[in-house]
């Protein structure tokens, strides 16, 4: 008997197909040229996926998987789908449970009542997915979407333009992945999406200009509005600057200047040092009891901290509720 040609497909870590292969060498799962739209499609994945077929670089390329349950029943691990193309698959309803599909594409993909919790979509296209409906808790994407990485390496060489694109494209991706976190209720998943989308719009304005600065600090200062803890770092921060600065330009208690001075001992250096962060704190608050008065350039910085604590606590009040709300 003619000996069976092989599929010649093997992934990054040398596993091979073992299916027959047709005349281009691939199986019909791995071969980009055969036709995978047909109506009968989905029930020979299922059945493929369930006798052991492997499932990594799949070239399912406009699909008709409406309602597919590739979830792989009693096993803790999920249905390894790496590197598979969904471009334009129909996966409306699928049961995608702990699936994983890294560094694949679902591009365009239809997927909106679908069950991705705790998918796996590292390093995978997610750009024009529709995700409506769709159940897609604890889902990982991974730290940076494919198309931030492309958009640092495109920077990196001086391709200015095609990091802007990039950069619109994983702002898109994470508008839709937030819009339909909120929709499903996971505000704290949508939350980490709004910080990401905010950055990556940020990244497309111009290096050198106020907004960007601007975005920056309100990402540094409260991490635009989703992250209460920056806002207390950032109060902090600013009381210990401006008590350093009292410390050295000297404040006014009981008729005598309360600074730094190389004549004092360590101790007396370190008390008025307390008694510094002490008049920041009430100057940050804007309690001003009066005991402590500044002179000199300190009544500028008394002055910039009082407005700045104000409207630092009542960011905070802000960011706080919203939280809590949620």
């Amino acid at each position: 008997m003619p000996e069976i040609k092989r599929c010649l497909y093997h992934d990054s870590s040398g596993a091979k197909c073992e299916q027959p292969a047709l005349d281009s060498g691939l199986c019909f799962w791995h071969d980009p040229d055969q036709d995978k739209s047909g109506p009968d499609i989905k029930h020979k994945l299922e059945q493929f996926a369930h006798n052991g077929g492997m499932l990594r670089g799949l070239q399912l390329k406009r699909a008709q998987l409406e309602d597919i349950d590739l979830v792989k029943h009693g096993s803790k691990q999920g249905y390894d789908l790496s590197g598979t193309d969904l471009y334009r698959a129909r996966l409306s309803g699928a049961h995608l449970f702990n699936v994983k599909l890294c560094n694949g594409s679902l591009m365009k993909a239809d997927l909106r009542g679908a069950n991705l919790n705790h998918a796996d979509l590292r390093g995978t296209n997610l750009l024009g997915l529709k995700l409506e409906q769709a159940a897609f808790d604890h889902i990982n994407i991974g730290e940076h979407l494919m198309q931030e990485k492309l958009a640092v390496a495109a920077d990196k060489q001086g391709d200015h333009t095609s990091a802007l694109d990039y950069y619109q494209q994983s702002e898109e991706i994470y508008r839709n992945l937030r819009k339909t976190a909120e929709h499903e209720g996971l505000f704290n998943i949508s939350g980490c999406f709004l910080v990401k989308e905010l950055t990556m719009r940020r990244k497309q304005l111009p290096r050198y200009c106020i907004n960007r600065l601007l975005s920056k600090l309100v990402e540094v200062g409260c991490g635009y509005g989703e992250v209460p803890a920056r806002v207390i770092v950032s109060s902090a921060t600013i009381i210990a600057i401006c008590a350093l600065c009292y410390f050295f330009m000297g404040i006014h208690f009981s008729g005598e200047i309360v600074r730094f001075n190389l004549q004092h001992s360590v101790s007396q250096n370190l008390i008025a040092l307390a008694e510094c962060l002490y008049y920041s704190v009430v100057t940050f608050t804007t309690l001003g009891y009066g005991d402590f008065t500044p002179v000199g350039l300190s009544r500028l910085v008394a002055a910039l901290e009082a407005f700045t604590g104000s409207f630092v606590i009542a960011l905070f009040v802000v960011v706080f509720v919203k939280k809590m709300t949620r």
